[in-house]
């Protein structure tokens, strides 16, 4: 996401950063998928369309804290 992001509570200029999820194996960037989760016995839930997957980029205020999450498709941030 080019540009700067205000903050929509006290519009100081929000810094990009990301959500690490927690797995087996470490961590990894969180991800939106669409549609509804459906649970998996082996992985906990299900991805149905993985090419429809879009990483998140999570903003914070530094200075109240406030979080904003966006889920840009790559092709969209590298204009």
């Amino acid at each position: 996401m080019k540009g700067t992001v205000e903050c929509i509570r006290c519009h100081a200029h929000m810094e990009s950063g990301w959500v690490p999820d927690n797995t087996y194996g470490g961590l990894q960037r969180q991800n939106w998928s669409p549609g509804e989760p459906q649970p998996s016995f082996w992985t906990g839930l299900k991805v149905e369309k993985r090419d429809k997957v879009i990483p998140v980029t999570t903003f914070r205020c530094p200075n109240c804290g406030y979080l904003e999450s966006y889920a840009i498709p790559q092709t969209v941030s590298n204009r």
